[in-house]
Order: C-alpha cells, then sequence, then structure tokens
C-alpha cells in the first residue's frame, strides 16, 4: 500500500515496542483501564482454549496469507490493549501509528448452543474442569468441531481497523486475533462472553441427569442419622441447644412433672398396701 509518494516508513521492533509502551502510558493516565497482551516466547498460547482459538483460525484459506504477520506483531507487544465483550473484540495496536482495531462476531445461534449442550450432555465434569480444558475426547470434538462448535466462521467475522490498508484482514487485525487466543490462555470464560452463552450451561446439562436420577433414588432412602454423618464426614456435631420456653410452655410443663411425681407417689403407695395385705 502506498504511503504518500512513496511506501510507508519502516518502523522496527525495538521502536513499535517503545511507542507501544509509551502509548500505554498516556492512556492510563487518562484513565483508561489498559489490558496489553503479553507473550513470553515464541508460543502465543499455552492452554487447550487459546490454542484451539488459534488453530480454528488457520483452518481457513481466507486467513492464511495474512495471519502469520499477526503473529509477529502480537508476539514483540504491538497489540497495547485488548477488551473482549459479547459479541466484539476491541484493541488498540501500534505499528506506524496507533491504529484502532473492531472485531465484530456474531453470538453463537440458539440452536448450535442448544446441539452443543446436548452432545456434551453428562460428560463435563466441573466447570473447573471445563475452564482448565480438563476434557473428555468427545467433549474436545464437540465444542471444536469447525462447523458446529464453538468458535465463529469466517462468515460470522467482521473486521476493521483504521490503518489505510485496503485488506480486510490486515496484520493489525490478525495480531488482535491471536491476542484473542492469548487472552484465553488467563481467561477461558471470555470465549462465551463473546459468542453470548453461559458456560456454565454446559456444566449443568451434563449434571442435570445425574442429578434427577439421584433425586429419584432419594425417597427410597432416610436421611442420615447424626452418627451416620459423624462416620461419613469426620466431624463431631454439637448437641441441639433446648428451645428456650414461653410462660405458658414452662407452666404446662412444670404441671406434667407435677403430675408425673403424684403418679410414681401413688403407684408406691398401691404398691406397699398390696405388700401388707399379703
Amino acid at each position: 500500500m502506498g504511503w504518500g509518494y512513496g511506501w510507508r516508513p519502516y518502523v522496527s521492533v525495538a521502536e513499535r515496542r517503545r511507542k507501544a509502551i509509551l502509548q500505554m502510558e498516556k492512556m492510563r493516565k487518562k484513565g483508561v483501564e489498559v489490558s496489553p497482551v503479553r507473550i513470553e516466547g515464541r508460543q502465543i498460547a499455552r492452554t487447550f482454549w487459546g490454542k484451539a482459538w488459534c488453530e480454528h483460525l488457520e483452518k481457513f484459506s481466507d486467513y492464511e496469507n495474512r495471519l502469520p504477520r499477526g503473529r509477529t506483531y502480537v508476539r514483540n507487544g504491538s497489540v497495547c490493549h485488548l477488551d473482549i465483550r459479547k459479541g466484539e473484540v476491541h484493541a488498540k495496536v501500534m505499528g506506524s501509528h496507533l491504529y484502532e482495531v473492531t472485531v465484530k462476531i456474531k453470538t453463537l445461534p440458539g440452536e448450535r448452543w442448544k446441539a452443543v449442550k446436548e452432545r456434551c450432555g453428562g460428560k463435563v465434569a466441573s466447570l473447573l474442569d471445563l475452564l482448565r480444558g480438563r476434557l473428555s475426547e468427545r467433549v474436545m470434538e464437540v465444542v471444536t468441531d469447525r462447523d458446529r462448535g464453538l468458535f465463529p466462521l469466517p462468515k460470522e467475522i467482521s473486521l476493521d481497523c483504521s490503518c489505510p490498508d485496503w485488506a480486510d484482514m490486515c496484520k493489525h487485525v490478525a495480531g488482535v486475533l491471536y491476542g484473542v487466543g492469548a487472552r484465553l490462555d488467563e481467561k477461558p470464560e471470555l470465549l462465551f462472553l463473546l459468542r453470548g452463552v453461559n458456560h456454565e450451561e454446559l456444566v449443568g446439562s451434563a449434571q442435570a441427569g445425574s442429578v434427577i436420577a439421584r433425586g429419584k433414588e432419594g425417597g427410597k432412602h432416610k436421611k442420615l442419622a447424626g452418627g451416620n454423618l459423624e462416620e461419613v464426614f469426620g466431624i463431631e456435631l454439637a448437641a441441639p441447644s433446648p428451645v428456650p420456653m414461653n410462660g405458658k410452655q414452662h407452666a404446662a410443663a412444670s404441671r406434667k412433672v407435677h403430675a408425673s411425681k403424684n403418679g410414681r407417689r401413688f403407684k408406691k403407695r398401691i404398691g406397699r398396701h398390696r405388700s401388707s395385705a399379703r
């Protein structure tokens, strides 16, 4: 792309990094909460969700020629700020200048999300396992399915950058897309926010069947007694505190005690009388 009567001046990686740091400081002074993308080493993403995002993008021929430049940008710290919201990613990328990048992604269609939940039903052990990517091979296949999984298709993605490059995906946009993968390493739940779905529903769909089954069986079993609870959980249960009585209850209790004592005295007198009679 031409720049005036010649080509855009080359900006070294070190210079871009220096400018990026300066721009971040300026934004912080203005009260902006800056969230830069930082990559340690050559590997952009290290966890299941981060790597799955990057690998998904690399499956599409539409992107294969532009993505390599983006890897360079995200590795050298040029993505100064990245914010993931429902259906959108907003970012600032340092190139020759500071550019604004917006990536709009359609939220996951309801029927597709429903199908994902049904196919994962009973196979996601916990929310922690889901976010850490500790999933069975079957669940991994479902969520990473190229056309029916959680990740967006090219037709669901809209790209925009303030740079003068005419291409739909410039190197700044590509850097942001890889930056999303790096961010998912830190906060995998942001993928579900981006697609407009509740990740807890995957765990809920997994547990619903077992909870219902346990509920049906519950009516057939007695509740654990205090002694059993102590054995099962290794705890010592405190004795229940006596419930305080009001005036009427106290008077009634006193009459019962008095009547009980009189009854015992009467029985004793009857017993002595019978003994003497014999």
